[in-house]
């Protein structure tokens, strides 16, 4: 038999947003941003129903409290700013409001011509509670209000007017009747990131190929001495691929063969030897001096740095003597090497998340972590993450959260949607994402909306390469193709990045016809790059950067609209606000001019219907001067097949340049 709850609480609420599986993992905000909650609040009848969000940094002694908003449908919303990194949680307050019931039917009667007298004593006893429930000098108001509502002697007409005056409603409704108010069924958590978790441009670089000196190891130092040439073009982060020592045992030569040569330098993946393991630095890079010099070297000019994480080890590693039972053993007792057939790593021994010795394999990560962050390492790049246990990602990085909020985690993890998403709703404050693949007008607008869906949880990052990366289109679309993949990589995601000098330097050529591999990968050998070279995109992608650090609507993946245009050649979008817009436009053919007319949303970038505005062009330098919402674009793949626009509305009087499309 059904358990009786005879209950008075009769207001509803559901469909809370943002929630991430019904609050089982915690959705993510910016500290500073406006976090914008809504929920469905209704209740049996036709009563009035009024609602409040609650919302406190997890731990706190007291809650915040913000009225909500009716949007219409039973649908409500209310904001609030997070001023604080970590753990927030916020809930949902609704109740039956007598007052607001009896404010609307009251009024409605008498503007029918009814008899309201009885409605008016109602409203004396409303207002007489109300007082009973305020404070001191609240409650005068408020006793004063119900006894001229409630006293004889005066025309129905006087005592309403007294009930409805704008200061005596605000005054009850600071005081309502709470005693049976429904409260979400759960505190919804909230995680509140610092800026970089949303904004930074990354740029990756391989140390050991920074030397001045053809053919030479490169180090730290030599890294520290360049650092000018990362910071000018713009980027903030400088990730650096595993800086620990190197296997020997089948360690990998040039472009992946077995045959390594007694100078090769081995895979950085290959983490360990007997010099060390995660937790050691390759002397061949520097000391640990060294390297606490790179980052604060890197610190001065507002680039922070990001090291790899990559939870697996070389035959070599002190953990596979020391801790057999960490690997996975095949029958005749040897430990199984990495492999996704048909490539084969056999430098590589994968860690065993079904190891028996669970607590002391996790124990012995977090501690990788611990360390780095002791060296005042906050940002992390972790290394196929889809591969390690979903639970000791849960535990792991909500430890580390605790203890360090300030820490960043981006998940190199290409592969399934649901795993992707389900290492975001872990912990992992951005992600990589499929948009090097995303070439045609249709997948790139339909691949920001998969990733609109998620974005309460999923932070997008967006790289055009990466050492094991080199797409089709890089590697026959020549400087245009580098240039526009570029552009819409640092204007569609806040956050972005790319492999360099091989980047900049267009570097193109595949291992062999049909692979995304790199003819002479850095990741087996020692490269020179001649950063001053005539021809390099640097200086291209120092205005992105530029572009991309001084207009906010930049900042944030909120605001994006795409506008039609008459070539699916071309890819127009905007984002951002009135007196904060910003206007794209990208050729997607490498190859040939493309021209076409852009039908534009004038209210999405802050401009009126039949006005003129100037669109100053970032990447150039240009102004142009446009009317109405159909305006004319032509890009040659020879120059910078892109502009990025800021739209600054004009009068029809106002007198400006002349360029015109």
């Amino acid at each position: 038999m059904a358990r009786m709850v005879a209950t008075d609480k009769r207001v509803v609420i559901e469909s809370v947003s943002p929630a991430v599986d019904g609050g089982r993992f915690p959705a993510k905000a910016t500290v500073g941003d406006p976090v914008t909650v809504a929920a469905s609040v209704f209740a049996d009848g036709h009563d009035s129903v009024s609602s409040v969000l609650r919302y406190q940094r997890a731990g706190a002694r007291s809650w915040a409290e913000v009225p909500m908003q009716f949007l219409g449908n039973d649908r409500w919303q209310a904001m609030f700013t997070p001023d604080e990194l970590g753990m927030w949680q916020f809930e949902i307050v609704g109740w039956v409001d007598h007052f607001e019931t009896w404010l609307i039917g009251t009024t409605k009667k008498f503007d029918a011509g009814l008899d309201i007298d009885v409605e008016l004593l109602q409203g004396a006893e409303l207002y007489a509670a109300a007082a009973d429930r305020a404070g001191a000098k609240a409650a005068r108001e408020l006793a004063s209000v119900a006894a001229e509502v409630g006293g004889p002697g005066r025309s129905q007409a006087d005592r309403l007017a007294v009930a409805t005056a704008p200061e005596a409603i605000a005054l009850a409704r600071k005081h309502p009747d709470r005693s049976r108010a429904s409260k979400s069924d759960a505190r919804w958590p909230l995680v509140v990131d610092r800026e970089k978790a949303v904004f930074s441009t990354w740029y990756e670089l391989f140390p050991r190929s920074w030397s001045k000196r053809e053919g030479e190891h490169g180090t730290f130092a030599d890294v520290e001495a360049r650092l000018d040439y990362v910071a000018g073009m713009g980027f903030d982060v400088l990730y650096l691929p595993p800086i620990h020592p190197v296997g020997t045992t089948f360690r990998k030569g040039p472009d992946n063969t077995l045959s390594a040569g007694h100078d090769d330098p081995g895979v950085p993946w290959a983490i360990g030897s007997e010099l060390g393991g995660h937790t050691a630095i390759n002397p061949d890079l520097g000391t640990i001096e060294d390297f606490r010099s790179l980052r604060d070297a890197a610190g001065a000019r507002g680039i922070e740095l990001a090291l790899d994480i990559a939870f697996q080890c070389s035959p070599d590693h002190p953990w596979v003597t020391e801790h057999p039972e960490w690997f996975r053993h095949r029958p005749d007792g040897t430990i199984q090497y990495a492999e996704n057939p048909p490539k084969k790593y056999q430098d590589i021994y994968p860690l065993d998340f079904e190891s028996e010795d669970r607590e002391g394999l996790w124990t012995a990560l977090k501690g990788v972590f611990d360390h780095w962050i002791g060296e005042g390492i906050r940002i992390f790049r972790v290394d196929n993450p889809h591969t390690k246990a979903f639970p000791f990602w849960d535990w792991v990085l909500e430890a580390i959260r605790e203890e360090h909020p300030d820490v960043i985690m981006l998940a190199e993890a290409f592969t399934r949607p649901a795993v992707m998403n389900r290492l975001a709703k872990a912990g992992f404050n951005q992600s990589y994402t499929y948009f090097a693949w995303r070439t045609t007008k249709h997948d790139l607008i339909g691949y920001m909306a998969d990733l609109a869906r998620v974005s309460h949880f999923f932070r997008p990052t967006f790289w055009p390469n990466t050492p094991d990366i080199l797409t089709e289109e890089l590697q026959t679309g020549g400087r245009a193709a580098f240039i526009s993949r570029y552009v819409l990589a640092a204007t569609l995601s806040p956050a972005c990045g790319i492999y360099g000098p091989a980047y900049e330097l267009m570097e193109h050529v595949p291992l062999r016809p049909g692979s995304e591999e790199y003819l002479k990968s850095e990741k087996y050998q020692i490269r020179s790059w001649d950063l001053d070279r005539a021809d390099s995109l640097a200086p291209v992608i120092t205005r992105v950067n530029h572009a991309r650090m001084t207009r906010p609507a930049l900042h944030r993946m909120n605001g994006l609209t795409f506008h039609p245009t008459d070539n699916d050649a071309l890819l127009a979008y905007s984002k951002g606000m009135p007196g904060e817009a910003v206007l794209v436009v990208v050729s997607l053919d490498p190859h040939h001019p493309q021209s076409g007319w852009v039908s534009l949303d004038l209210g999405a970038i802050g401009v009126e219907p039949e006005s003129t505005f100037e669109v100053h062009d970032l990447l150039t330098e240009r102004r142009y001067r446009w009317e109405g919402e159909r305006n004319f674009i032509r890009l040659e793949p020879a120059g910078v097949p892109a502009h990025v626009f800021a739209v600054r509305a004009e009068t029809r009087n106002e007198e400006g340049p002349d360029d015109s499309h």
